[in-house]
């Protein structure tokens, strides 16, 4: 294992996508839910709790080597709204593309063969981790983290937050995050004798709801 892969795999210039996409802050923002560093830290550990926590679960399993199509059917029973879904398979297919130029593996291949279209991007990044010699509990923290990091960034250009401010929101969040990397790494140690049902299944129907209403604007800045 190379902790150098894992520090390429969650730098936010990987071209993996992501600095398109702001997590749900876009229309929090807008609603007014997020206003100053203190509601984006509340925003970030709900999204943590739920959404990341699934996430990152999802990763670790497939970092661990279970059946990726059927890790990405359970994140599509997961994902109950369409724009997500669409969200998760195009970021899926980005991170793909990254990781087979990055870490090329046969089992990479296969799953890009299999879906054509894209997988759940977090499927997609624990099998480049797996590729890349990393353990499941270091997928679930790339994940965990880029499901706070990309509100928190997208938070300074939405509301010409100070990005020292919006750093501060992050290493609050230290806690949070390993205990959310620790329950996905354990989850997912589950998966063997359980199936994907020891698998998380967080909501958090806010996020459900403003997602959907976002794919619907006719301007935005960010996908979603």
């Amino acid at each position: 294992m190379s902790r150098a892969a894992l520090l390429i795999l969650a730098d936010g210039r990987f071209p993996a996508g992501g600095h398109a996409h702001s997590g749900g802050a876009e229309p929090a923002v807008t609603a007014g839910r997020i206003k100053d560093a203190a509601s984006l830290e509340s925003f970030c550990r709900g999204r943590l709790h739920t959404a990341g926590l699934v996430a990152a679960a999802l990763s670790a399993a497939a970092a661990a080597g279970h059946d990726p199509l059927a890790l990405d059917d359970a994140a599509d029973a997961r994902t109950p709204v369409p724009a997500l879904r669409t969200t998760a398979r195009k970021l899926g297919r980005q991170m793909m593309r990254a990781a087979r130029a990055t870490w090329p593996s046969p089992e990479l291949d296969a799953l890009a063969a299999a879906r054509p279209r894209g997988a759940h991007q977090p499927v997609v990044l624990g099998l480049a981790a797996r590729s890349a010699g990393l353990e499941p509990l270091d997928a679930a923290y790339t994940v965990a983290y880029e499901n706070i990091s990309g509100p928190a960034t997208a938070a300074v250009r939405l509301l010409s937050l100070d990005p020292f401010d919006a750093t501060a929101v992050l290493a609050h969040l230290a806690a949070d995050l390993d205990q959310v990397a620790g329950r996905a790494a354990e989850a997912a140690r589950r998966v063997p004798t359980e199936g994907v049902d020891a698998l998380p299944a967080a909501s958090a129907p806010l996020l459900d709801i403003t997602a959907q209403q976002h794919a619907a604007w006719p301007v935005r800045l960010f996908a979603s």
